[in-house]
């Protein structure tokens, strides 16, 4: 059993990447079209969602650039980690995340992967880029934040 990275209890991966660059507005859940060893391989935390988007083409919703990795025990020699996953969604939801698509300055990013129950879903957030300025200031505001918490905990 591989050693489980620093995350939630039912979280596979986040997009840590796209927090720090991404001002996010707004969040959908949605399933994943996933084959057998991608999601043993996603049980390991074998997953990377950095440089990962979502498109629209067809009136479907499509992850692209998520990399899972090939599962050990299944190889198979034309598997692509990287290719294109059919999002789960539901047509209003699909339509919402094209118009913010359409919109200048915004995109749809894959925040995190997660087990609900026995099922792998995705977190994908509506976002919008930060400048450098931007970054700064939220660095330092949880800067202030942690040092808060440790005063209050050292006087009580």
């Amino acid at each position: 059993m591989p050693k489980k990275p620093s995350l939630p209890d039912n979280t596979l991966a986040k997009n840590r990447k796209a927090y720090h660059d991404y001002e996010i507005l707004d969040t959908f859940e949605a399933g994943i079209r996933l084959s057998g060893p991608e999601v043993k391989s996603l049980r390991e935390y074998r997953c990377n969602l950095k440089g990962s988007f979502v498109q629209i083409w067809k009136d479907e919703a499509y992850a692209e650039n998520i990399h899972i990795s090939q599962y050990k025990h299944a190889p198979d020699p034309s598997y692509n980690p990287t290719k294109r996953r059919k999002l789960l969604l539901h047509k209003k939801e699909i339509d919402k995340l094209s118009a913010k698509i359409n919109e200048k300055g915004t995109a749809v990013i894959p925040l995190e992967i997660y087990l609900k129950g026995s099922l792998i879903k995705i977190k994908i957030g509506t976002c919008r880029g930060r400048k450098l300025y931007d970054k700064r200031a939220v660095l330092k505001r949880k800067d202030q934040e942690i040092e808060i918490a440790r005063g209050l905990s050292k006087k009580y």
